[in-house]
């Protein structure tokens, strides 16, 4: 086989794998409320606890490699970046998660690539160009034919449109944070750059955290507590990042961002499986319409390079 196709393979194979784990997260969120008492910041507080580590260790092998020669203003937009995408994104993902399915969180998290479109078009005023306005319109009509499935499924369930919409806010502000992001990583490199941006947003979580609770509520809690830290710290956040990373090393981010489109599809699967789900017709067909806009965006990017 010729490297090329070798190293096409290779990352092919890593993003996959790595967008499969990162499509867990919802089900182990979900399963953690179900089995376990505990609240979305607690939850949130221990998958950082894990996490935590590896970026650090990450930060300090390659800080040779890394240029942090930034100014104020710049640190503080990359601290900002990095508490809105994973310290306010992630505390609004978790606590909507409480309320709706774990498809239909991915799939109104998945708007977050049209968002970005609609943030540079009204920010830096870059052109919308006409398949993206498709694009646009077949993530929103799916999202709205899935919503209206499980609508007729959960509606009469307690906090249904709240935690529609806090997933909603959380697409907004990670949509954000990948705007941000664009704009800073080439000030720092990638590798720098999520990890200073995980430090940030640990820093937001743990004050959080010590302000509603003490910090021997955090060393007493019960061992399956840990495992479903571990799971959300290690699963599926340490190991899906560098896998993505990995695939964008070798096939390109346009390519990665088409890939990781299977997200849905592994989270509403692993959904009907792991937490008995039901899987409707609306579901399918509005995860079709929103994979469709996906690609199309995808596409759009990878023919104008």
């Amino acid at each position: 086989m010729p490297k090329k196709y070798s190293l096409a393979f290779i990352g092919f194979a890593l993003t996959l794998i790595g967008s499969v784990l990162f499509s867990t997260k919802a089900i182990i969120v979900k399963k953690a409320f179900a089995d376990i008492s505990i609240d979305a910041l607690s939850l949130l507080t221990l998958r950082m606890l894990f996490a935590l580590p590896f970026y650090i260790a990450v930060l300090f092998v390659t800080k040779q490699k890394s240029k942090t020669d930034l100014s104020l203003k710049k640190w503080m937009q990359l601290v900002f970046i990095g508490l809105l995408g994973y310290y306010v994104s992630s505390y609004l993902d978790f606590e909507g998660l409480r309320y709706i399915s774990a498809g239909l969180e991915r799939l109104i998290l998945f708007l977050y690539p049209s968002f970005v479109v609609l943030i540079n078009a009204v920010v830096f005023r870059q052109h919308i160009q006409k398949i993206q306005k498709l694009a646009l319109l077949l993530t929103y009509l799916g999202i709205g034919l899935a919503y209206a499935g499980e609508f007729n499924l959960y509606h009469l369930q307690p906090g249904f449109f709240w935690g529609g919409l806090l997933v909603f806010l959380c697409s907004i502000t990670y949509a954000v944070y990948i705007v941000g992001s664009g704009r800073l990583i080439p000030l720092t490199g990638a590798t720098a750059f999520t990890s200073f941006a995980m430090l940030a947003a640990t820093a937001g979580i743990f004050v959080h955290f010590l302000f509603l609770h003490d910090v021997a509520s955090i060393a007493n809690v019960a061992k399956e507590h840990w495992i479903y830290g571990l799971l959300l710290g290690i699963v599926a956040t340490v190991l899906p990042s560098y896998l993505i990373a990995g695939g964008t090393k070798r096939i390109g981010s346009n390519n990665v961002a088409i890939i990781s489109s299977i997200g849905p599809v592994s989270t509403i699967l692993q959904a009907h499986f792991v937490l008995s789900e039901k899987i409707t017709i609306a579901q399918i067909v509005g995860t079709l319409l929103v994979i469709a806009g996906i690609l199309l965006i995808g596409l759009k990017r990878e023919k104008t390079k």
